[in-house]
C-alpha cells in the first residue's frame, strides 16, 4: 500500500472514530506532513483521496474538514492520486465519440456542438450574403495572415466587458479555438515539456497535448471553481512547468467558474515563475445571468496570458473562426500562423465583422443564454427522474453541458457501448483524463432540441446505467 493510502486510511479511521466530527478542521497539508515525516504531495493525495470518497471537504482559503460521505453534495472532483506528468494516448476513443457524433440515428449527448435551434442561422446566412456582394473577387482571395482587421476591431471592442484592454492588432484571427490553442502550445513548449491542466479535461485538448508530443500534469480542480490554486502551486514546486492550460469560465467538462480572486492569485503564480497561462474562453460569453465573466488575462501585467476562444460555441461552429491574443509571444504566434495555415479563410470573417456591427449578437447572446439555462434544467430534471440513486450532477451558471457521477460501480466505458446499441451517445469520464480517471462519470450536452425522442433517450439511459 502507498504511504498516502496508509494517510487515507488513518484519517478515515479517526473520522470514524470521532476524533474528527463533521465540521471539524483538520490539520493543514504542510502541518500534517512535518508530523507525519511525509512529503507535502503525499499528504495532498491523501486528502483529495478521501475528499474524493466523501469524507472531506475542500473549503477554499481556508482547509480541508471531515464530513460523512452521506452528508455529500454534488461532489467536486478533486482527485490526484498518483498525480505525475504523463503522455495521452487517446485519439482513437476520441475518434469513437466524434464519429458517433454524425450519426442521424443517434440521441447525441456526447459532443459539445449546439443544434442549429440555437445558432442564429438567417441572419449570419444573410451576413455571408452581404460579404459575397460587398466584394466577390476580394472574398475569394488570402486575407492577412493575421486576420480581417473589421473583424479584429470587433473582437477588441467587445473585449473590454471581459475586463480587458486589447488592441486590433493584438489579436490573431484562427481557424477556430483548437488552431488557437495549438498556436499557444507551439509558441510556449518543445515537445516532452509538461503542460499543467485541469482535472477533468477537455478531450480535445487532451488530444491536442498528445498531437504536440507534450506531457499533461492533471492538477485538482472543483467543480464550482475550478483549477486549484493550492495544488497547482504545490505542482509547480515539484515539476518544471512550461505552460498551464486552463477554462476558466464555465469550464469543460465540469462548468466550474473560476472566482476572480483565483483567476488574479494563479495569473501571479505562473508569471513571477515565467510560465505561460493559456485561456480558454470558449464559453465565457455563456453565463446564464447575462453578467460576463472577467478573463484571467484581466490580471495580466507581465504578457504571461495567452487568451484563445471563438465563436464556436456562440454562433455558427462551422464558420471555424476563432482567435488569439498571444501576449508577450504575439511575434511567435504570428509567424507559426503563417507558416502553418498562412490566414484564416476571408468570407467567414467578413461575414462575421458584418453581423456583429449590426448588433444582432447582443440580442442573439440574451436569447441564447436564457434557452441554455432552461435546457441545463431540462437535462438535471431528467436525471433526478431517470438515473439510479446516488447519481450526482454539476450546476454550473454558464454553458450548456453537465458533469454526472454516477454511482461507483458503474462503468462509463460499458455504458457508452451500451448507449449507442441502444441509440444513445454520451461522453465518458475516462476520456476527460490522461490516467484513465473518472470510470463511473460522464458528460452530457445540453444544447439539444427538447422533443419525446430526448425524454426517450434519458429514460433509456437511466435504465442501462441502473444495470
Amino acid at each position: 500500500m502507498n504511504r498516502y493510502e496508509q494517510l487515507a486510511d488513518r484519517l478515515r479511521a479517526d473520522i470514524r472514530a470521532g476524533l474528527y466530527p463533521p465540521g471539524q478542521r483538520l490539520p493543514s497539508v504542510r502541518r500534517i506532513a512535518t508530523q507525519q515525516g511525509l512529503s507535502i504531495a503525499t499528504c495532498i493525495s491523501a486528502y483529495r483521496k478521501l475528499e474524493a470518497q466523501g469524507w472531506l471537504e475542500a473549503r477554499p482559503q481556508s482547509g480541508f474538514y471531515a464530513r460523512t460521505p452521506e452528508a455529500l453534495p454534488p461532489r467536486a472532483h478533486q482527485t490526484c492520486d498518483d498525480e505525475c506528468p504523463g503522455e495521452v494516448t487517446m485519439s482513437e476513443r476520441v475518434a469513437q465519440v466524434m464519429r458517433a457524433s454524425h450519426r442521424e440515428d443517434l440521441m447525441v449527448f456526447s459532443t459539445a456542438i449546439p443544434h442549429a435551434d440555437f445558432q442564429p442561422v438567417k441572419d449570419v446566412r444573410a451576413s455571408l450574403s452581404r460579404a459575397l456582394r460587398a466584394d466577390d473577387a476580394g472574398s475569394a482571395r488570402y486575407g492577412e495572415f493575421i486576420g480581417e482587421e473589421a473583424l479584429r476591431v470587433q473582437i477588441a471592442r467587445r473585449a473590454v466587458e471581459s475586463g480587458c484592454q486589447i488592441h486590433p492588432d493584438d489579436i490573431v484571427i484562427t481557424t477556430g479555438c483548437q488552431e488557437a490553442l495549438t498556436l499557444a502550445l507551439r509558441a510556449t513548449t518543445q515537445p516532452g515539456d509538461i503542460v499543467a491542466i485541469e482535472s477533468p479535461a477537455f478531450f480535445g485538448t487532451l488530444q491536442l497535448i498528445e498531437s504536440l508530443g507534450l506531457k499533461a500534469l492533471e492538477i485538482p480542480t472543483d467543480t464550482q471553481t475550478g483549477l486549484s490554486p493550492d495544488a497547482l502551486e504545490l505542482a509547480l514546486e515539484k515539476w518544471p512547468v512550461k505552460a498551464c492550460l486552463a477554462c476558466t469560465s464555465f469550464s469543460n467538462p465540469s462548468g466550474a467558474l473560476m472566482p476572480d480572486a483565483n483567476k488574479r492569485r494563479i495569473v501571479q503564480m505562473l508569471s513571477s515563475r515565467g510560465i505561460a497561462l493559456i485561456e480558454d474562453d470558449i464559453y465565457g460569453e455563456l453565463a446564464h445571468d447575462g453578467e460576463r465573466p472577467r478573463v484571467a488575462k484581466a490580471w495580466d501585467r507581465t504578457g504571461h496570458v495567452l487568451l484563445c476562444s471563438s465563436f464556436s460555441k456562440t454562433l455558427a461552429p462551422g464558420l471555424r473562426v476563432g482567435w488569439i491574443v498571444a501576449g508577450r509571444w504575439r511575434r511567435d504566434v504570428e509567424r507559426l500562423k503563417y507558416g502553418s495555415t498562412m490566414a484564416t479563410a476571408l468570407l467567414p470573417q467578413r461575414a462575421l465583422a458584418d453581423y456583429l456591427s449590426t448588433g444582432r449578437w447582443e440580442r442573439h447572446l440574451a436569447r441564447i443564454r436564457r434557452q441554455y439555462a432552461e435546457q441545463m434544467e431540462r437535462m438535471q430534471t431528467a436525471i433526478a427522474r431517470h438515473f439510479p440513486a446516488g447519481t450526482r450532477c454539476t450546476r454550473p451558471a454558464g454553458g450548456f453541458i453537465l458533469w454526472v457521477e454516477l454511482p461507483d460501480h458503474v462503468d462509463a466505458l460499458a455504458l457508452q457501448a451500451k448507449g449507442l446499441a441502444a441509440g444513445v451517445s454520451v461522453a465518458p469520464g475516462p476520456l476527460f483524463s490522461p490516467q484513465g480517471k473518472y470510470r463511473n462519470c460522464i458528460r452530457l450536452m445540453c444544447a439539444v432540441r427538447w422533443d419525446a425522442r430526448v425524454d426517450n433517450a434519458m429514460a433509456a439511459l437511466g435504465r442501462l446505467a441502473a444495470g
